[in-house]
């Protein structure tokens, strides 16, 4: 079942932003690419250490630490030294709010 949460007003949340938020399913980077919103969980796979603070480039995500790609659409682990895919989930506009599924 859906557990929907808030993240932020649409209006406030600009293409090429990025958010983190904590949640019951942990830590949440939240993306506005230019097609839609994305949200994977704010870990590497590698190494389980933030990836937020890292450098995007088109629809990927790259590790602060170690340099891991990940595909911020499917969480694809895209290049060592991560090989394990994170977690996504589902995202949605209601009545202006950007929301996050944190039980997909």
């Amino acid at each position: 079942m859906a557990e929907w949460i808030d993240v932020v007003e649409e209006a406030a949340f600009p293409v090429g932003e990025r958010k983190v938020i904590q949640s019951d399913a942990g830590a949440i980077l939240i993306f506005h690419l230019s097609d839609a919103y994305y949200a994977i969980e704010d870990r590497c796979s590698h190494d389980g250490g933030d990836i937020g603070l890292g450098v995007c480039e088109d629809d990927e995500i790259i590790c602060p630490r170690h340099g891991a790609r990940f595909c911020i659409k499917t969480g694809e682990a895209l290049t060592p030294p991560a090989f394990e895919e994170i977690d996504v989930f589902s995202m949605r506009v209601h009545e202006g709010m950007v929301q996050v599924d944190i039980d997909s």
